[in-house]
């Protein structure tokens, strides 16, 4: 028995399902800033983390162009490792700039999206089909 492991093309995910992070952070911002939430910690934990998404595709994009599998994996490295680390910082920098809550409301604001972004990624990660 082998597996093989087909991909699920892009175009075969509607677009505000791959994007639904990004959806649920713009959705929630009208909700939060009424809510009283540090105004300052929701729109820099909605702004990063939309360019970061967006940042994610320019690398998708630029690694899928990268003339050997070396380099595409090297650009896909940076943006797996250099991602991350623009989040943390603009978490450090608005929780310093700003008051400890505003570090905190888009500390808690970037980890609901990561996770409804892991979540998306996991259940729509390409599937082992069993040829027999």
């Amino acid at each position: 028995m082998s597996h093989t492991t087909a991909p699920v093309p892009a175009d075969a995910v509607p677009l505000p399902i791959r994007y639904l992070d990004c959806l649920l952070v713009v959705a929630f911002l009208p909700f939060g800033l009424a809510a009283g939430l540090p105004a300052l910690g929701l729109l820099a934990g909605a702004a990063m983390w939309i360019a970061q998404r967006a940042l994610g595709q320019l690398i998708d994009t630029k690694a899928a162009s990268a003339p050997d599998a070396r380099s595409a994996t090297a650009i896909q490295f940076m943006g797996v490792m250099g991602r991350p680390f623009l989040l943390a910082l603009t978490i450090l920098a608005v929780g310093l700039l700003g008051e400890k809550r505003d570090g905190l409301a888009a500390a808690i604001l970037v980890l609901v999206a990561f996770t409804v972004h892991l979540i998306l990624s996991i259940v729509l990660r390409p599937q082992r089909k069993s040829s027999t």
